[in-house]
């Protein structure tokens, strides 16, 4: 699993980490039970503090998305989770803000911006 960081994004590290991570998972690159790299070597191959990594993971072990087992690392989880719909979208809520007001700063007609969201959804299947 390959990770990068840009610090040019204005996104904090730990959430390019677990953006990264969610994607892999989603589109099959990790599949159920894959083990993660270990916080302190991952920490390393990005030069990054091991925190940042273990917070990353940690988020995501809340969120469902890896399991922990001690002395033993992180895995992606094998069964389904399923959350609330209402939960769903309440996490779905701030990025869908971020997404509406840059294109609404790029004067992006409403049309492109659901034909671009579409295609990336697609493109995950």
């Amino acid at each position: 699993m390959i990770l990068r960081i840009d610090s040019s994004l204005g996104v904090a590290i730990y959430l390019q980490i677990e953006q990264q991570i969610k994607h892999a998972v989603v589109s099959g690159a990790l599949r159920p039970n894959d083990l993660l790299p270990p916080v302190r070597k991952l920490a390393t191959e990005l030069r990054i503090n091991p925190t940042t990594v273990a917070h990353a993971y940690r988020n995501l072990g809340r969120e469902g998305i890896l399991r922990t087992v001690r002395g033993g690392g992180c895995y992606v989880r094998g069964e389904s989770h399923s959350l609330p719909r209402a939960e769903r979208l309440r996490r779905l809520k701030p990025l869908t803000t971020q997404l509406a007001v840059e294109a609404k700063q790029l004067k992006l007609p409403y049309e492109d911006l659901l034909r671009l969201l579409k295609e990336s959804y697609v493109e995950l299947e």
